[in-house]
């Protein structure tokens, strides 16, 4: 009887964790901008000078080679950034910040920066590192199983 509560209890907590994990990315999607959205694409050139090529721009953002023509596509569109063909190959773009979007992207990090300030200002800077340390070992352990799960779809011919 014991082990079985033992067990529920468990589970009621990694599900109860799970929860959580699951309404952190939605509200850091939203609030912080996720890893493949405007804000993203204008903070990341930003930060590199305020132009990349777009295969530089979709390694360094996570995201399919259609989305991030999408993602272009429509900053574009609001005069955010400006694409051209590069002069020594043909088949490469270069996306740029226009001084508009470079406005925009400070204005992103700014909302960012106070963001993260509010964040964690309910818990003391020692249960930060704490939690910041153990995020670091679930990470890890993640992409572990993440990369045994490639490991496995390959021997199977599974390429997702």
């Amino acid at each position: 009887m014991r082990d079985t509560e033992e067990r529920t209890s468990r589970q009621g907590t990694e599900l109860r964790i799970m929860r959580n994990l699951g309404y952190f990315g939605y509200y850091l999607h939203v609030h912080w901008g996720g890893r493949n959205g405007k804000q993203h694409i204008l903070v990341e050139l930003l930060a590199n000078g305020s132009e990349m090529t777009q295969r530089d721009l979709q390694e360094a953002s996570c995201i399919t080679s259609a989305s991030l023509s999408e993602v272009i596509a429509k900053l574009e569109a609001e005069g955010l950034v400006t694409r051209k063909r590069s002069e020594t190959d043909r088949r490469q773009l270069t996306v740029t910040l226009t001084s508009e979007g470079a406005d925009r992207a400070r204005e992103v990090l700014r909302t960012r920066k106070e963001f993260e300030e509010r964040a964690f200002d309910c818990i003391e800077p020692e249960e930060r590192e704490r939690l910041a340390e153990t995020l670091d070992r679930i990470a890890a352990r993640w992409e572990e199983l993440e990369r045994g799960e490639k490991s496995l779809r390959s021997e199977k011919g599974d390429e997702r």
